[in-house]
């Protein structure tokens, strides 16, 4: 059976200002695994993983860590978790090698050049160990992060936005040094606002709204479960309405009345749609082509989040 490497039980947070950033909120995290914390700002992903690495007290509930106790426990677990911030403070004037190097001594691990040398490869940062952090750019910057908290040889790292303000390409080479991460038996837990990002590389999605998870789940079970697929049918002629007999279909006509979408569930046996197609030929509707489209994860968080504010 697969350990369970965080534990998080019924975690709530208020502060003084009596904000609630978090509501009983339970998780358990796999050994190996990376998992993404969905949400929209102020949804309480930030003080989730502030309470976890021992930055936030929290008001009520338990985290176990490798089995051990955050609060009774600090120090061992604090010296299995790496945490990369949202934000880029760095010592600009200090070099990358010294830097990471530096930080591995804060932990008080003994010097190790090879291990350093390690990260910075696995990084792809080796070719910049002698540049001063200053003269980097943004991206890098974030790797350097990356290799700091990655100094004391943690067990689990957490990445708090690890990709906001870099660009596309930056961001794919980004997933793939997290995957490597996890290829060297790192456990990832990372919040991302973007939707792809999740969908590229994570294993699960814990999706956390007004500071309650409202659905965790293994990523590809979560598009099936809620996938549903869209059917649009492209017309030769306008259609000015859609007709009374195709009502029970609850179709949308687009602004150009030159096509119709057609929502159905993947799940259901019969999806409707060749009885659809009949009666649209029945109502001598000529059909010019045929698309479908899955949902995406983005999709299935907008829905989930607009779900969980309207209740």
């Amino acid at each position: 059976m697969t350990q369970n490497l965080i534990s998080i039980n019924k975690l709530s947070k208020t502060y003084s200002n009596g904000l609630q950033a978090l509501k009983d909120v339970s998780l358990d995290i796999k050994k190996g695994e990376i998992i993404a914390m969905l949400g929209p700002n102020g949804a309480g992903k930030t003080t989730l993983i502030s309470i976890i690495c021992g930055i936030v007290t929290p008001s009520s509930g338990e985290v176990n860590v490798d089995g051990f106790d955050i609060i009774k426990n600090y120090r061992e677990t604090r010296s299995k978790i790496g945490l990369v911030p949202q934000e880029l403070t760095l010592e600009n004037f200090e070099t990358v090698f010294n830097n990471v190097s530096y930080t591995r001594g804060l932990y008080g691990k003994a010097p190790n050049a090879q291990y350093v040398e390690k990260i910075l490869k696995d990084l792809y940062l080796w070719d910049k160990k002698d540049d001063i952090l200053r003269q980097l750019s943004g991206g890098m910057k974030r790797r350097v992060l990356i290799a700091k908290a990655l100094s004391h040889e943690p067990s689990i790292l957490f990445l708090d936005e690890p990709t906001a303000g870099v660009d596309v390409e930056l961001r794919k080479d980004m997933w793939k040094v997290v995957e490597r991460l996890r290829e060297n038996g790192v456990t990832i837990i990372l919040t991302t606002h973007y939707i792809e990002e999740a969908e590229a590389i994570a294993d699960r999605v814990a999706v956390i709204n007004h500071g309650e998870i409202i659905v965790v789940d293994q990523k590809k079970d979560l598009l099936s479960k809620m996938g549903r697929k869209k059917l649009r049918i492209d017309l030769h002629e306008k259609a000015e309405v859609i007709p009374e007999s195709l009502m029970k279909y609850d179709l949308e006509l687009s602004n150009n009345k030159l096509s119709i979408t057609y929502s159905y569930d993947t799940q259901k046996q019969r999806t409707g749609i060749t009885n659809l197609l009949q009666d649209l030929r029945d109502q001598g509707l000529k059909l010019k082509d045929l698309k479908t489209e899955e949902s995406t994860l983005e999709k299935i968080f907008v829905t989930l989040v607009k779900e969980n504010n309207d209740n």
